[in-house]
């Protein structure tokens, strides 16, 4: 029996799980208090803290860390690399603290991993798997239409890959032998287009179907003249946290949305089903770049939920492949099976460098 700890820092919370084999044993997310973390000039500031506060919490329910087999964190902003498991080493963790451009609380994962693996026996390893900067575009995949500014592969690399896997053990399939594309849609959204086996393809937030708090990709035209206006901060902010949904109806709730609509609110639906239509047309994008051999969609992530939303995107794109639905995420489970496959020798775990 194969015991593992999961760690996946959020902003303002962090989920842990401890699972034996595949049994949950524990899975909760825990809240840290805004007034700690504001205390901390920058995210890897926060090791310490995080580290001391989950260790007491996982005290109080009894799980022994001596016996832990492995210990595998979210992964962070690393420069890209291929998908898979990697171990925590000295230059990643260099990396995340002193070097990263993306100061997001995600490169903590493999830090408290490296530092929970301490409290455990000498086999333990501590690793990440799949972070966000999982890059295994081609060639042509990164030319983005102005020389020097090249398309880059960052997402929902972690659960985009689990569901593909998953739906493709699913259906009977190998993952390496099959076409699939996956939706993910949440406060951002990320469609990726795999290739027997290999995320080829991205239409990212910035680039792809407006989300909940995201404009996607816009007008230039339209939108050039509107930069003037704004400092770099506020461009940032208006397009990754006050775009999208939110900006046309005042809520990033999709349920409240939903009600709206529901109630006869013309607008709501016209913006809604506005997202639909960009995802599909997303969506419809990537099947190209599979020369229209796709074996499967997948729509998944927090919006996922709302059977109106899906509905409305699989009138779209049913035509292309069959579509199926798996909402929400499963972070913690991929991570888990990522270190389980680590531990197997199914999988052989990368050694990290630049």
């Amino acid at each position: 029996m194969k015991k593992v700890l999961v760690i996946n820092p959020g902003s303002a919370s962090t989920k842990i799980a401890y699972f034996e084999d595949k049994e949950e044993i524990l899975n909760t997310n825990v809240y840290h208090d805004s007034e700690d973390l504001e205390k901390f000039p920058t995210i890897a500031d926060q090791y310490d803290y995080r580290l001391t506060f989950i260790k007491d919490y996982l005290d109080k329910e009894n799980i022994e860390l001596t016996d832990i087999d492995a210990v595998v964190g979210r992964g962070g902003s690393l420069p890209p690399v291929d998908a898979g498991g990697y171990l925590v080493n000295d230059e990643m963790t260099d990396w995340l603290v002193n070097k990263t451009d993306v100061h997001h609380a995600s490169n903590l994962g493999a830090l408290l991993a490296r530092g929970f693996k301490e409290f455990s026996h000498d086999e333990c390893i501590a690793m990440i798997y799949d972070p966000i900067t999982v890059d295994q575009f081609h060639d042509l995949s990164r030319i983005s239409g102005l020389k020097g500014v090249n398309r880059r592969s960052i997402g929902h690399m972690l659960n985009m890959r689990a569901i593909a896997m998953k739906t493709a053990e699913d259906t009977g399939k190998i993952y390496e032998e099959s076409n699939l594309i996956v939706a993910h849609l949440g406060s951002g959204s990320s469609i990726s287009a795999h290739q027997k086996g290999r995320m080829i393809d991205l239409s990212i937030d910035d680039e792809g179907p407006f989300s909940v708090e995201r404009t996607g990709s816009l007008c230039l035209k339209e939108f050039i003249p509107f930069c003037y206006q704004m400092t770099e901060k506020e461009v940032i902010e208006w397009t990754r946290k006050k775009g999208g949904m939110i900006s046309y109806l005042g809520t990033n709730s999709g349920i409240e949305v939903e009600n709206r609509i529901d109630q006869g609110d013309d607008e709501a639906r016209l913006v809604f089903e506005a997202m639909a239509y960009q995802v599909s047309k997303g969506i419809g994008e990537l099947a190209t770049v599979l020369c229209g051999r796709v074996d499967n969609i997948v729509i998944t992530g927090g919006l996922a939920y709302s059977d109106r939303l899906v509905d409305w995107i699989k009138e779209r794109v049913s035509f292309i492949a069959p579509v199926s639905c798996i909402p929400g995420e499963f972070e913690m489970e991929a991570l888990r099976n990522g270190a389980l496959r680590v531990l197997s020798g199914e999988e052989e775990a990368k050694e990290f460098s630049i």
